[in-house]
């Protein structure tokens, strides 16, 4: 089954060239993900995946294999055989009667076993905070930036790299997903309980999901029916003090050896409109969201199955609020209804597990129904996606692996949309679509586990920009046990769809200006990263530091300096880019505790009207603290977060009748600090949080807020919280699997 869920998911990782094969498991079955093994008297090993399996090359003169991780006690198997396969049980590091001490996981782990710069952020991690919606899950991690996209909708958009979420290319277990409409909103649309791991991966990726990752890849690892550690039933109950509640539930049912399913629930209702800074607009929208899943899967010994169908349906609605006991005779409103309908399968046949010779076809299709009206203006569309993939893969020979496929995707976008507050005008219909076949071909070679060099290019064809192909490169080099040195270039694309991906700007009286003829966005990235670990005083410090560059060779430019009442989208001439210096430290400084500590420089830049500026709204840099107790028992945790985000540019203000400016050229940096203490009984927990104690929120993020009909009104111009300080409380339940 391990080896049947590896070939479905087709990962990198070192372990595909090996022989001996086996998974790492704590004493309740759960899989350990980040578990050490090597040789005995040798410098070979290898970690284990998110899913706790690994693989790696038997040399001829040692049989003692060393399986550790921290927290547990170090084992040591005799290995007899080459092909031999291992079910490996790690126990806790302390046991007393009666009492089980309770061991701590890193929440966040750098990948080792991937040529990619890779962090998978566990399950362990996502409970440190919130954590409601995938938009929430990224509160401790400093590569990944979380933002509100404008000051009316309450759409948020993913910055990594210094660029925006656009850049990023969004996977669900390997399958592209949440494209063009569903962008604006998608970060509400995948509930923090249905999450396993969140696996984030910087610069370009493998090649073998596509060519729209420029700036890196996010993809989510859901609860799956025929993992061992699945829960017979859990529920997560929460409530905040702005008037949220949401109640999720999953169920999972072994039907016999081979099938299995589950079926995962949500619901969630923000209850009231707030209006913290007092400028008359809701600063939270209210949204009333339903989202049910279903997933099937099979797990025989050579044929791997799995489908699913998910349902969602979302109500979300904000504008004008009465306040201080005024009324608005006609109040300036936002409402967005979405349907959002997906279906999934993926089939595996394994030909040769000591080869890990095998092929797979995953199809996947999803409807996206969206009526949105902001004030008068409305964009309504209906998004069809297709996608297809079949894959090759198989060893060669030792330390030579090929992965081959072919890829079919489908966009269509249905679309009706007035852009004027100009009731009169009738709206205008537009339908557009685009059909990109492609392949590909992935070569990985691997020398002594201390060198691995892994090159691949695929060959598209769009039927709106013509072929294109898209070459990527990786390095791995492990010059000892203690570092990890990593080298990345590679190129990217991405097809504009500007009313789709953008539509919360018509939240503004800011013009939409679109060019004819828009090209793809085009890229190159180029990467270096280093992670060391090194044993101190008993413990492992881990130290990352990296630097990424991407350059654009061709650009849709979101100008909103040319003209301060226009939002203008036009091709890019000139240079546009964006380089990042990262360094982050943890260690566990005693006993239960960690402390992790970053911090990120960003430069970028792009060509507005002929002149070189910084990308407005852009943090110059972010620093991070945070750090997690868990008391000996494990009964009480503790974790606490301190963000400190740097200032930036803001959009070319204009001069107002007064004399005054518009607003600020710039903006200035911002603490945010967050908390959460977590109780732990058998089956249960309760945590109870909060978020921006520092109360820290941004003065007049709407231009123009009491006049939203008028030509000044502005919703573009946020660059933080516009709601104070918040708690929550929240339960959770399992009955797991004896």
């Amino acid at each position: 089954m391990k080896y049947t869920i590896l070939g479905l998911l087709l990962s990198v990782s070192v372990g595909m060239y090996a022989q001996v094969t086996g998974t790492v498991k704590d004493m309740q079955g759960e899989p350990i993900a980040g578990a050490n093994l090597f040789w005995m008297n040798t410098s070979k090993g290898t970690t284990t995946s998110t899913d706790g399996t690994f693989a790696l090359d038997k040399p001829q003169n040692s049989h003692m294999l060393i399986v550790s991780f921290i927290g547990f006690e170090n084992d040591t198997i005799h290995v007899e055989r080459k092909n031999q396969t291992l079910d490996i049980t790690l126990y806790d590091g302390v046991e007393l009667s009666e009492v089980n001490v309770t061991t701590r996981r890193l929440g966040t782990m750098k990948m080792r076993n991937s040529v990619m710069n890779e962090d998978m952020i566990s399950s362990a991690e996502l409970t440190r905070a919130a954590c409601c919606n995938l938009g929430e899950s990224f509160t401790t991690n400093p590569s990944v930036d979380v933002s509100y996209s404008d000051a009316a909708t309450g759409a948020k958009q993913i910055k990594l790299l210094g660029l925006s979420g656009t850049y990023v290319q969004m996977l669900t277990e390997n399958i592209p997903n949440y494209r063009g409409a569903a962008s604006p909103y998608a970060l509400g649309y995948v509930p923090g309980p249905w999450m396993q791991s969140i696996q984030v991966s910087k610069g370009t990726a493998s090649v073998k999901n596509g060519y729209e990752a420029i700036t890196g890849q996010i993809n989510v690892e859901f609860k799956k029916p025929q993992f061992a550690e699945a829960d017979w039933f859990s529920a997560n109950l929460f409530g905040s003090s702005t008037g949220r509640f949401e109640a999720n539930a999953d169920a999972t049912v072994p039907l016999s050896k081979r099938w299995s399913t589950s079926l995962l629930a949500h619901y969630e209702n923000e209850t009231k409109a707030h209006d913290s800074n007092g400028d008359g607009f809701a600063d939270i929208p209210r949204v009333e969201q339903y989202n049910f899943w279903n997933r099937w899967a099979y797990m025989g010994d050579h044929y791997v199955f799995q489908a699913g169908i998910k349902v969602l349906s979302e109500d979300r609605s904000s504008g004008q609020v009465s306040h201080g006991g005024m009324h608005v005779d006609n109040p300036y409103r936002i409402g967005i209804e979405t349907e959002r309908y997906e279906a999934f399968t993926k089939n595996a046949y394994i030909f040769d597990k000591e080869k890990n010779t095998n092929v797979a076809l995953i199809l996947s299709g999803s409807l996206h129904r969206q009526d949105a009206t902001y004030g008068l203006k409305n964009y309504d569309v209906d998004q069809y996606n297709a996608y297809a993939s079949l894959l090759f893969e198989t060893d060669l020979w030792k330390g030579h692996s090929l992965s081959s496929g072919l890829s079919f995707n489908y966009d269509s976008y249905d679309q009706h949309y007035r852009l004027t507050n100009n009731a009169d005008l009738a709206p205008t219909g537009q339908f557009a679509k685009e059909i990109v076949p492609g392949a590909y071909v992935q070569y990985t070679y691997n020398w002594a586990d201390k060198l691995i060099l892994m090159g691949g290019i695929r060959a598209d064809h769009s039927s709106e920009h013509g072929y294109f192909v898209t070459p990527r490169f990786h390095v791995k080099y492990n010059p000892n046990e203690y570092i990890n040195i990593r080298l990345s270039a590679g190129k990217g694309y991405r097809t504009n769809h500007i009313l789709a991906e953008n539509n919360y700007l018509l939240a503004s009286s800011r013009q939409m200006s679109i060019a004819d003829r828009l090209n793809q966005d085009e890229a190159w990235n180029y990467g270096i990263s280093a992670s060391s670990y090194i044993p101190l005083f008993g413990k492992t410090l881990n130290l990352n530091a990296e630097y990424y560059y991407t350059d654009f060779r061709k650009q849709v430019v979101v100008d909103m300096d040319t003209n301060p009442h226009a939002v203008m989208f036009y091709n890019l001439d000139g240079r546009s880019y964006s380089q990042v210096f990262q360094v982050d430290a943890s260690y566990p400084l005693f006993e239960g505790f960690t402390l992790t500590a970053a911090y990120r420089w960003t430069d970028a830049k792009t060509t507005y009207g002929g002149v070189l500026k910084e990308k407005p709204l852009t943090g110059k840099y972010k620093g991070l603290v945070t750090f997690s107790y868990q008391t000996p028992l494990g009964l009480w945790q503790f974790d606490v977060t301190l963000q400190m985000n740097g200032g930036g540019r803001m959009p070319t203000p204009y001069v107002q009748e007064d004399g005054t400016s518009s607003w600020e050229s710039r903006y200035g940096g911002f603490e945010q600090l967050s908390a959460q203490v977590t109780r732990y009984f058998r089956c249960w927990s309760i945590y109870i949080g909060g978020e921006n104690l520092t109360n820290f929120k941004q003065k007049n993020p709407i231009i123009d807020a009491s006049n939203p009909w008028g030509s000044n009104f502005d919703a573009t111009m946020v660059w933080g919280p516009m709601h104070g300080a918040k708690a929550y409380i929240g339960i959770r339940y399992k009955i797991p699997r004896l």
